[in-house]
C-alpha cells in the first residue's frame, strides 16, 4: 500500500512538474510574439532610427531634459539593444555665441543620395548638421566652420529646434523644424537643401498647420505627403500626435479628420506619447516615440521611455489611430 501512495505521489509531482513546464513555455511564446513597450530600459525621448546592414540604430535624447551628448543603441532584432558612444554632438562642440544653456536634444539621422549619413540636432537651442560615413560615426560638424545650420535669432519669436530631414523619392531633401516659446506659438519651417544637405535651396517657408507645436515629421505614401507633429504640452498628458495632408513638401497641409492619432490612454499606461519618428520594415509601417515613464506623470523633471507601435492606414489614405500595444517581432 505505501509502495502504491509513494507511486503516485511520484506521478502527481511528475505531472505538475510537466505543467508547470509547460504553462512557462506557453508564457515565453506569448513574451516572444510582441515587442512590449517600453522597447528598452533607460529614459530617452526624441528617437530618431536609422536600419543599415540589418541593423537598427536609434539616436535619441537622454532624460531628464538632455545631457552632454546623445545616447545612441544598436540592435539587430529589436529586442536586445545596446548602448554605444558617439563622439559627436556634445554640448562643448555644439556651442555659439548665439546659444543658450539647453543640452543635446531631438536627433534626426538620414542616408543622403550622396551616401554620406547627416544629422539635425538641437544643441542650445539652435539646429547643428553633422556627418558621417556610416551610422556609428565618427561624426563631425558638416559645416566646416563648426557653426550652427540654424541660430537660435533666425526667428526669435519661434524656438528654433526639432529639425527633422525628409529626402523625397527623387532623392530631393528637405529640412523641417520649429516650436514655441514657453508652450505657445509653435510654428513650422521647411527649406529645401542642396546636395552637400546643409546649404539652404531657396527660401525659407512657414507651414504650419492646425495644432501644431512642434516635432514635425515629413513621410510620403502613394503621392500624399504627411506632415506630422507634436502638440500640446510635453510635462502634461496633453502631449499627442497629429498629422495634416499635402499635395507637396510645402503644403498647404490640412488636418486630416483622424488626428490626432495618438494620446494619452485613459488607462494612463500610454501618458504623454509624442516627439515621435516613422520607420518601414517588410510592408509594415511603425511610429516610435517616447511617452512618460510611470516615475514621472506630470514632472518638469522629465523621464520618459521608448516605445514602439505599428502605423496603419485606410483605405482613403488616412492614417487610423494607433493602438499601443506593441509589435511583433521582425
Amino acid at each position: 500500500m505505501k509502495q502504491i501512495i509513494t507511486a503516485l505521489l511520484i506521478t502527481n509531482i511528475l505531472a505538475g512538474c510537466k505543467t508547470e513546464k509547460k504553462e512557462a513555455q506557453e508564457s515565453q511564446v506569448v513574451t516572444d510574439t510582441i515587442i512590449a513597450n517600453p522597447i528598452l530600459d533607460g529614459y530617452y525621448a526624441d528617437p530618431s532610427i536609422v536600419q543599415e546592414d540589418g541593423k537598427f540604430y536609434i539616436y535619441a535624447t537622454k532624460d531628464p531634459w538632455g545631457k552632454d551628448d546623445l545616447a545612441f543603441l544598436e540592435s539587430s532584432d529589436f529586442k536586445s539593444w545596446e548602448l554605444k558612444e558617439l563622439n559627436w554632438p556634445t554640448k562643448e562642440a555644439c556651442t555659439s555665441p548665439t546659444s543658450n544653456g539647453s543640452m543635446v536634444w531631438a536627433p534626426s539621422v538620414v542616408k543622403a543620395k550622396n551616401g554620406n549619413y547627416y544629422m539635425y540636432v538641437s544643441v542650445g537651442s539652435e539646429v547643428w548638421a553633422g556627418v558621417a560615413k556610416s551610422p556609428e560615426g565618427p561624426w563631425q560638424n558638416a559645416k566646416e566652420d563648426n557653426t550652427p545650420l540654424i541660430t537660435r535669432d533666425l526667428f526669435p519669436e519661434y524656438h528654433m529646434i526639432d529639425a527633422e530631414a525628409f529626402i523625397d523619392d527623387d532623392g530631393q531633401a528637405y529640412l523641417y523644424w520649429g516650436s514655441g516659446l514657453n508652450w505657445v506659438n509653435g510654428h513650422c519651417f521647411v527649406v529645401k537643401l542642396k546636395e552637400d544637405m546643409i546649404t539652404f535651396d531657396g527660401e525659407i517657408k512657414d507651414v504650419t498647420p492646425e495644432n501644431y507645436f512642434e516635432a514635425p515629421v515629413m513621410i510620403k505614401r502613394n503621392g500624399i505627403y504627411y506632415l506630422m507633429y507634436s502638440d500640446g504640452k510635453v510635462i502634461e498628458d496633453t502631449y499627442k500626435v497629429r498629422y495634416a495632408m499635402g499635395d507637396n513638401p510645402f503644403g498647404p497641409f490640412k488636418e486630416a479628420e483622424t488626428s490626432p492619432i495618438l494620446s494619452t490612454a485613459s488607462d494612463s499606461i500610454t501618458y504623454s506619447p509624442g516627439h515621435h519618428t516613422v520607420f518601414s520594415k517588410e510592408g509594415q509601417d511603425y511610429i516610435l516615440y517616447h511617452r512618460h515613464s510611470a516615475n514621472s506623470p506630470e514632472s518638469t523633471d522629465l523621464l520618459r521611455e521608448l516605445c514602439v507601435d505599428s502605423l496603419n492606414f485606410t483605405k482613403d489614405g488616412l492614417i487610423e489611430k494607433v493602438k499601443p500595444s506593441g509589435i511583433a517581432p521582425f
